[in-house]
């Protein structure tokens, strides 16, 4: 039996396999099959205590211990993953001290094969517990533990599954008043509205440029579509005092789903992942207007085991990031159109900084927080442990 971490995967064994997900509290299990797109085919493809089976898979339990059953031989050919979900049963629920936990058993002989506990649960309502999926004509299992605050529902959307609001319940009918004329016959219910598109119920870029807070959040969707092409993190300072100079080095680091990194470019180091992301060079003094370096990523270009970003500013020679003014990361498309800008408003006296970070969704689209997270650290070298716990 191996106990797995975020983002960890293992070839199944079994060509049945179940998935008991169990927690102290009641809670709904779920499974959708999800093809290449990212999306179910259907809402036949959501199978859960009131649609208990689809192709291939089945739901079973009482909310004691729900079980999602896959028998990967009958998965139609055209489903790349079942993804198993939790969510709480009692309204309003989250996770938070509730640690849920996913079982994967060979469904024939009851054997385990491993267990997957999230870590650091918090106000997530529901989240994606694991996911059995195709990899070059094999099955394999992956844990992955993404919370969503937005329930069920949430999730559902997000594979495209028609979600529709219940209806309030009914008024107690008063007596009926003497001659009363016959009720009017009910009408059908209107159609459920169609599913949203990535990133909906989140900050995207429609509405043209965005600023960013600490720890707030953008999706890079725009016009339902996420991006994909290349973008630049442009990053920026200027020394607080006059005639002094600031040399400050940008950096981003590339993890895999584990927190794992794989890689980190930087002045030393300009072109990574064969050139999927490329920093422009070292500025050894901070002045003059505009971005001081600037890193390139190219998003179709990144590997698929890359999962998260996170876009650094340390200081080599160890000066402090309270001697820097104006410090800022922006995000920029192609053409060089500032499409998410963070502005940090405040600065303590130490030598690195966790900018911001993109994190790769479930659903397939990148988002962009900005952290603003001061540290001490003279090399990108030193950051990469904070920087793999800030993802």
């Amino acid at each position: 039996m191996t106990a797995m971490t975020p983002g960890s995967n293992l070839p199944l064994t079994a060509a049945r396999v179940a998935v008991d997900v169990a927690a102290p509290a009641r809670l709904d299990a779920s499974g959708l099959l999800v093809a290449a797109d990212g999306k179910v085919r259907s809402d036949a493809d959501f199978v859960f205590y009131n649609q208990p089976a689809g192709p291939g898979v089945t739901h079973s339990g009482d909310g004691g211990t729900d079980t999602i059953t896959v028998d990967t031989d009958a998965v139609p050919a055209e489903i790349d993953k079942v993804v198993v979900t939790a969510s709480l049963d009692a309204p309003g629920a989250t996770f938070a001290g509730t640690e849920p936990t996913g079982t994967v058993r060979d469904a024939a002989s009851g054997a385990v094969l491993a267990t997957f506990t999230p870590p650091r649960l918090g106000p997530e309502t529901a989240l994606v517990l694991v996911e059995v999926y195709r990899r070059g004509g094999a099955w394999k299992v992956r844990a992955v533990g993404q919370g969503y605050a937005n329930g069920l529902a949430g999730i559902a959307t997000d594979f495209g599954v028609s979600v529709e609001e219940p209806a309030p319940a009914p008024a107690a009918a008063a007596p009926p008043a003497p001659q009363a004329p016959a009720a009017a016959p009910a009408q059908p219910a209107p159609p459920a509205p169609a599913a949203p598109a990535p990133g909906a119920g989140k900050i995207n870029l429609d509405k043209g440029r965005v600023s960013l807070r600490k720890n707030e959040s953008v999706s890079l969707v725009k016009n339902n579509q996420p991006l994909r092409s290349s973008l630049v993190m442009g990053l920026g300072w200027e020394p607080a005092f006059r005639g002094k100079s600031i040399d400050l080095d940008a950096s981003v680091i590339a993890f895999d789903g584990r927190r794992k990194k794989i890689d980190e470019c930087y002045f030393g180091k300009l072109s990574i992942l064969r050139g999927a992301i490329q920093h422009s060079g070292d500025n050894l003094t901070g002045e003059g207007a505009g971005d001081d370096e600037t890193i390139r990523v190219h998003l179709d270009g990144l590997p698929p085991e890359v999962t998260g970003l996170v876009f650094t500013v340390n200081s080599f020679t160890g000066q402090k990031f309270s001697d820097v003014a104006k410090a800022y990361c922006r995000l920029l498309d192609e053409r060089g159109q500032e499409l998410v800008r963070f502005d940090l408003t405040d600065a303590e006296p130490r030598t690195a900084v966790l900018m911001c970070k993109f994190v790769r969704q479930f659903s397939g689209e990148w988002e962009m927080t900005a952290l603003g997270q001061f540290l001490d650290g003279r090399t990108v070298r030193s950051l990469v442990k904070p920087a793999g716990q800030a993802l």
